[in-house]
């Protein structure tokens, strides 16, 4: 089969910035200063190269991580590049940009007697689980539709169960009296 190319981008603008970063970060508590910094230069580059849409590459934000979250750099030297479709990719000078790999969500593994369980059992009442509910939506999905259905039609009148009222009971209970009178 043959593979189908994606149409390449044209590069509309180049270049490269001192980001003053200092300004921004000394605004933000200790704890938040490299987020800060994050931010900073973001803004700065939808100020300077007039897009919205941003991405910071793996260099420029392991350099700005480099000493923790409370001492980020007061400058940063960026190569910011604006394609044709307003996306602009920025990345630390000397570098070719290279986008931060997202980590993968962790998958959440009982512990205890539960996840012992589990373990020796294996994961097969999971996927069993997994199939039940999996049915139990498309049945409540169905009858949804149905509802839906039967709603729409003209002149469908709607049935509604009225709750049946409790029996009285024809049975007179004389325990209170038969107490009182073993009392006395």
């Amino acid at each position: 089969m043959a593979e189908k190319k994606k149409p390449e981008k044209k590069v509309t603008l180049e270049r490269a910035y001192n980001v003053p970063l200092r300004k921004g970060w000394l605004k933000a508590p200790r704890y938040k200063r490299s987020k800060k910094a994050v931010k900073t230069l973001r803004e700065f580059l939808q100020r300077h190269m007039k897009s919205d849409n941003i991405k910071l590459g793996m260099y420029v934000n392991e350099h700005i991580w480099k000493h923790g979250i409370k001492n980020p750099p007061h400058h940063v030297k960026v190569k910011a590049v604006k394609y044709d479709d307003g996306t602009v990719k920025a990345e630390l000078e000397g570098f070719e940009f290279k986008e931060a790999v997202k980590a993968k969500p962790k998958e959440e593994k009982p512990t205890g007697l539960k996840g012992k369980l589990q373990k020796a059992m294996g994961k097969e009442e999971k996927e069993e689980e997994v199939k039940e509910e999996e049915v139990k939506e498309e049945k409540v999905e169905e009858i949804k539709k149905e509802k839906k259905k039967e709603a729409k039609k003209p002149g469908a009148k709607k049935i509604t169960k009225k709750p049946d009222a409790k029996k009285k009971s024809t049975k007179k209970t004389s325990t209170k009296k038969a107490g009182k009178t073993a009392k006395k």
